[in-house]
């Protein structure tokens, strides 16, 4: 065997094949060194690389890593809407795993948020599935360019924090299919993970970890995933049944290899299958070697904050700027409010926690710019109540200032993972305080750090601007400094709805669920889907984000390219002086639909960057999936014929302009039975061609008419055929026998 090559899992003793699928310990795989493979390391991510600087490497020690970029979690970066600056935020990510010797990074995690308070919002990308497939596939793609794995995750329906060990996530097939699935789908068929982890909640009452129909059915047989499955740190409870499902790697280990030994000997595990698991193990291994055997490779510092620094200036949404209040004046007298400003937070607690390469706050980056503000903490980064010394030198300092830059939002101990929020409102003593400061001076521009939405509208009239800045990484100060003195123009849009309040969403009746189990009730109607659909007024909508800039979208064109395939194209402007990027969103709104649909979904979207004056044609090609919803009665993806509408605009409530297409559709069709209806019946292609000629054969005497009467086919269109003798007694049976022998007859 040559050192450069690895074995077959056909080289390797049942033990040794046992022994790959459970970690070497809490960061290691387990190698096999008789045989030359190597036991690499795998540690956090998502949003920079967070390894163990523990001298025991079985420790998992969540606030001792090395060294890092920070860059931006995916609240922030979701909302920059920008794939290609995501790829190389996923490059940078790569080199430093390369230079810590760590083989598979663990993520990006793609669940939905379905409920603002998730205590993990803040590490997942967004509400609506087509986003966060194709913005978080940069991070998958960008970092196995470079050698490296990644770990999708955590698959699948992972959205609360709340008995996330062990609730079940009880979800319709529709929704899990086009809510849940598809960033996962989009990003395996895109960008192949390398690895992908299973979530620790049950679906439907099974384990992730030990769903066959999950990691086997649909993971590999369906979608073609190529990889391995590691279970999540102790998401693997049986690990006979999880192997046999399709679980490549337990991690960590509970040293049991034992138990799949036992398992293989007496028939309880295939061959077949545990060669396919192990062999799934040596595969991994072999992709990252190359990366792996890299020496002395040394990351570039300042070049990966510098990719961090653009990832948080793009990930800012401009909420609000009456008077043009932003950006701010080079020569006006500025007040800074807020701990934020000078203790910045820049990513989310738990598993995530980077230490970075460096670390500046806006207070340093005016300093380092030489710009002289009065700065006040005004508040304690804690949930303590407010002191009442802080809140008087606040409101003295804002005094006689131009503008107040008044930084608020969420300190760390009100969202993390392991714990779900319990109210979308920040701390009282920060609104009470803003309150204080807006009676003294009207000028008040808020900058939010927070990890998912908080409530806006109560207080957002003591403030002329309001900029989300979510949790911007490590390089946060100086993007925010930036933007706020117009260096550049805002450009970041909402990746998930902003409503007035949590009881307005649609998952709120069933969260965080009750004796084991959460009920996904609303089915498809996640976000902008439901509030779009039910004209539910919203704070700020889907897609939302203003610029220093003005655009204009028009021209809007759609043509049919196929049976269910269509183009659309327009043209934004930039109607003002000032260069920026708009990001132009395309919606696909159905017409008449079989099932309840939402109204509009978003399936397509580009940042496009214009100097003042410029314009751009944008175009957008559109498959079959953009005009499908997952048919429970196909058990697949149906187009149904019909019109569609294709909208252009800038938010899900911004439309500039849309076109309509006529779509043949796919033409499925269900097998007509005893048990299908009138309507079903004529319908149905061959199924209106039996009625007709039972209404001929009646119309010569040699068949009973049906009624055609407004009531009787009131009934009729919802009655089985086979009832049709409550309607019409004998003459129904003779209807119905006649009409079954001809659907017989025509199907043969």
């Amino acid at each position: 065997m040559s050192e450069n090559t690895y074995p077959s899992v056909n080289d390797l003793t049942l033990e040794e094949k046992a022994s790959l699928t459970s970690g070497g310990d809490a960061w290691h795989l387990q190698g096999v060194e008789a045989k030359g493979i190597p036991g690499y390391m795998i540690t956090d991510g998502p949003h920079g690389l967070r390894k163990s600087n523990s001298a025991t490497t079985g420790e998992v020690d969540l606030n001792n890593s090395v060294p890092a970029t920070c860059f931006p979690p995916a609240a922030g970066l979701s909302s920059s809407w920008n794939p290609e600056l995501i790829h190389q935020v996923g490059e940078a990510m790569a080199e430093e795993c390369i230079q810590e010797k760590v083989a598979v990074i663990l993520g990006p995690g793609v669940n939905i948020k379905r409920n603002p308070l998730g205590g993990r919002c803040f590490e997942y990308w967004s509400e609506d599935p087509y986003l966060a497939g194709h913005e978080a596939v940069g991070i998958v793609a960008g970092v196995q360019s470079k050698g490296v794995g990644t770990s999708l995750k955590h698959f699948a329906a992972n959205s609360q924090e709340t008995d996330r060990l062990r609730i079940s996530a009880n979800i319709s097939q529709r929704a899990l299919r086009e809510i849940y699935f598809p960033a996962f789908e989009h990003i395996v068929k895109e960008a192949q993970p390398w690895t992908i982890m299973c979530a620790y909640n049950c679906i439907n009452g099974v384990h992730a970890a030990q769903n066959r129909w999950l990691l086997t059915d649909v993971l590999r047989d369906e979608w073609g995933f190529q990889g391995i499955v590691m279970s999540d740190w102790g998401a693997d409870h049986d690990r006979v049944a999880s192997l046999n499902a399709g679980l490549n790697l337990e991690m960590p280990p509970s040293y049991t290899d034992d138990q799949i030994v036992y398992a293989a000997r007496d028939g309880r595990i295939q061959p077949a299958q545990l060669d396919r698991m192990a062999q799934g193990m040596i595969d991994l291994v072999n992709k990252t070697r190359a990366a792996m055997s890299v020496e002395n490779y040394r990351f570039d510092i300042e070049a990966h904050d510098e990719v961090a620094h653009q990832a948080a200036v793009e990930s800012m949404v401009l909420l609000k700027n009456d008077d043009a209040i932003l950006p701010v004046a080079g020569d006006a007298k500025v007040t800074v409010i807020g701990e934020f400003a000078r203790t910045p937070r820049y990513q989310g607690g738990g598993s995530s926690h980077i230490t970075p390469t460096k670390m500046t706050s806006f207070l340093d980056a005016l300093t380092e710019r030489g710009v002289d503000a009065k700065f006040a903490p005004g508040f304690t980064l804690d949930l303590e109540p407010a002191d009442p010394t802080l809140e008087t030198e606040a409101v003295e300092a804002a005094k006689g200032a131009d503008v107040v830059l008044m930084f608020l939002g969420l300190p760390e101990a009100a969202e993390s993972e392991g714990f779900d929020r319990e109210t979308l409102d920040m701390p009282a003593k920060q609104i009470a305080l803003l309150e204080a400061v807006a009676a003294e001076n009207k000028n008040v521009v808020v900058i939010l750090s927070n990890g998912s939405v908080v409530t806006v509208a109560p207080w957002a009239k003591n403030a002329k601007g309001i900029l989300e800045s979510w949790l911007l990484g490590q390089s946060g100060g100086p993007a925010l400094a930036d933007v706020l003195f117009g260096k550049v123009s805002p450009s970041g849009k909402l990746a998930q709805t902003i409503p007035f309040d949590i009881n307005d969403d649609p998952s709120t009746i069933n969260w965080p669920g009750e004796e084991g189990h959460v009920d996904y009730g609303e089915g498809v109607f996640v976000g902008y889907r439901y509030y779009d659909t039910y004209n539910k007024a919203v704070d700020y909508p889907f897609g939302f984000g203003l610029s220093y800039a003005t655009f204009e979208v028009s021209d809007v064109k759609a043509v049919k390219t196929g049976a269910c395939t269509a183009t659309v194209s327009a043209v934004v402007k930039n109607t003002s002086n000032v260069d920026a990027a708009e990001t132009v969103q395309v919606y696909v709104a159905p017409g008449k639909a079989d099932v309840a649909r939402p109204k509009h979904e978003l399936k397509g979207f580009k940042k496009v960057f214009l100097k003042a004056g410029e314009s751009a044609e944008v175009s957008f090609d559109l498959d079959d999936r953009a005009f499908a919803y997952w048919s429970e009665k196909f058990n697949d993806w149906h187009v149904e014929s019909g019109e569609y509408a294709i909208e252009v605009g800038t938010s899900s409530r911004d439309i500039a302009g849309s076109a309509v297409v006529e779509l043949d559709g796919d033409g499925k069709a269900q097998p007509l039975t005893e048990w299908s209806n009138f309507m079903e019946w004529r319908k149905d292609p061959l199924g209106s061609k039996v009625l007709e000629k039972l209404r001929a054969e009646g119309e010569a005497g040699r068949m009973p008419i049906v009624p055609d009467n407004d009531m009787t086919r009131l009934f009729l269109d919802s009655m089985p055929i086979n009832s049709m003798s409550v309607l019409m007694g004998a003459d129904g049976k003779q209807i119905f026998e006649y009409m079954l022998a001809e659907y017989a007859e025509l199907t043969k």
